[in-house]
């Protein structure tokens, strides 16, 4: 195929490259999150895009939800459980909110590139690819602890997730700690 009239190698090349203009990071809120936030403040800066910052809380155990309805009652079980994820879904926005303006206090030009702040209940890997379907990033950002083979070999990690089901590329950021 040849290459249109007017157009060099380096823009036939440039043109490959890709531009990153939505970006999903997802956190655990660890002790260490902040290091994979730098990484997608740093590449929303490079390629003038903006932020989505997702967190999932995860599911309680089956085994657990069973026990706690049984032993408190099917419908108190429920309007408790309700209750309580509703406020700790607000309490982790705040807290997710802070984070932002913590880590952006010295870089406030850059606190506009985050668009977006969502917590959601259930499976960290499949809510952050369910998030990603809805908001069609160019690139997701996660971070992944540093675990001993036994940990990683059984247990896996949600960023290990996460690379092995997307559709889109994905940017793991190893994390001391």
């Amino acid at each position: 195929m040849a290459p249109k009239a007017g157009t060099t190698g380096r823009d036939r090349r440039r043109a490959m490259i890709p531009q990153y203009r939505t970006l999903l990071y997802a956190t655990d809120l660890s002790a260490h999150a902040s290091g994979v936030f730098r990484h997608a403040v740093s590449l929303a800066r490079a390629y003038d895009a903006v932020i989505h910052i997702v967190h999932v809380m995860p599911a309680l155990d089956p085994a657990m939800e069973n026990y706690l309805a049984a032993a408190m009652g099917e419908e108190l079980f429920t309007d408790l459980e309700e209750k309580n994820r509703e406020e700790l879904r607000q309490t982790i926005m705040n807290r997710l909110q802070a984070f932002a303006d913590e880590e952006l206090k010295d870089h406030p030009e850059d606190r506009a590139r985050v668009v977006g702040i969502e917590v959601h209940y259930g499976r960290p890997a499949v809510s952050i690819l369910e998030t990603a379907d809805r908001l069609d990033p160019d690139l997701i950002i996660c971070g992944t602890h540093s675990k001993g083979l036994f940990q990683h070999a059984f247990l896996g990690s949600v960023a290990e997730k996460v690379l092995r089901k997307s559709t889109r590329p994905v940017l793991v950021v190893p994390i001391d700690g």
